[in-house]
């Protein structure tokens, strides 16, 4: 890909660089990589981190394990601080092969302060680091979907809703605004994403809706925002899709399972007709 960046690092002594990079509200990062492995850590604030079309959601209890050469994007809706570990893979023992959410609880944010300290002295620093590389606890993949479409007819659908997520309109609404049948647009749909129009406009909605929560805004807010009536629909939606309540997801609670793939699209048009 000749027009990705390979993202310049640090230098530092050891197996573990930190770096940090104010981010603006609104403001992404283009398209880039590392020969290293990162940690996307939000120091203040909250990171998105897209990565084709998964997107997660990054407040501070949790970070993005990113493997070596993965392309990504790290923005930000809110003015932001990216703190970002990177790991030599030569001397890290870590092999997660893909991108993988990380608990971080107030142990693992001292000790990356800790090493970004320039003061360290090197025995120390490998004694935190190994600390660090023990304390790397993966939680639930459950990163939220949005395939972009490449057919334009489907793309002016997916562009409506993309700018506003809460566009009440049925599908036979967005097929006469995109000059189809409703009929050539439900078969669009899942050509093009490989989900049904219900199941993608769920998928918008959260993904809209996860940078908001995790700023502490009110769900009944965040739910109406993003084109539900009520917030018992929004919560619904959020679990029977991700698995869990968005409380839990955002604060790093392990303990639940993704719900099967299979599921996902009955589940999500119940969502989505709920709003």
């Amino acid at each position: 890909m000749s027009d990705v960046v390979v993202g310049a690092v640090p230098a530092g002594v050891g197996a573990i660089v930190v770096g940090h990079f104010p981010l603006a509200s609104g403001q992404w990062f283009v398209p880039h990589r590392h020969p290293q492995h990162q940690l996307a850590w939000a120091r203040r604030g909250v990171l998105s981190v897209a990565v084709g079309d998964a997107y997660w959601v990054l407040p501070g209890t949790r970070a993005l394990w990113l493997p070596a050469g993965v392309v990504h994007r790290t923005g930000a809706t809110r003015d932001a601080v990216l703190c970002s570990l990177y790991f030599e893979p030569d001397s890290c023992p870590q092999d997660w092969t893909e991108p993988t959410p990380v608990g971080v609880d107030g142990l693992l944010a001292h000790l990356i302060a800790h090493l970004s300290r320039e003061d360290l002295q090197d025995d120390a620093r490998l004694r935190a680091e190994a600390v660090v590389l023990d304390l790397l606890r993966p939680l639930p993949a459950t990163p939220v979907d949005v395939p972009y479409p490449a057919d334009s007819r489907v793309r002016v659908v997916a562009d409506a809703l993309l700018d506003d997520p809460a566009d009440p309109r049925s599908l036979a609404a967005h097929a006469r605004a995109a000059g189809v049948s409703r009929r050539t647009l439900t078969r669009l749909f899942v050509q093009d994403t490989g989900m049904n129009f219900d199941r993608w406009r769920t998928h918008v909605r959260l993904r809209a809706a996860l940078p908001l929560l995790a700023e502490g805004r009110p769900v009944s807010r965040v739910a109406h925002a993003v084109g539900y009536a009520t917030p018992s629909a929004f919560l619904a939606a959020f679990r029977r899709t991700v698995g869990t309540s968005p409380g839990r997801y955002l604060n790093g609670d392990a303990s639940f399972a993704p719900p099967p793939e299979a599921s996902s699209d009955a589940a999500a048009t119940g969502a989505a007709t709920g709003a």
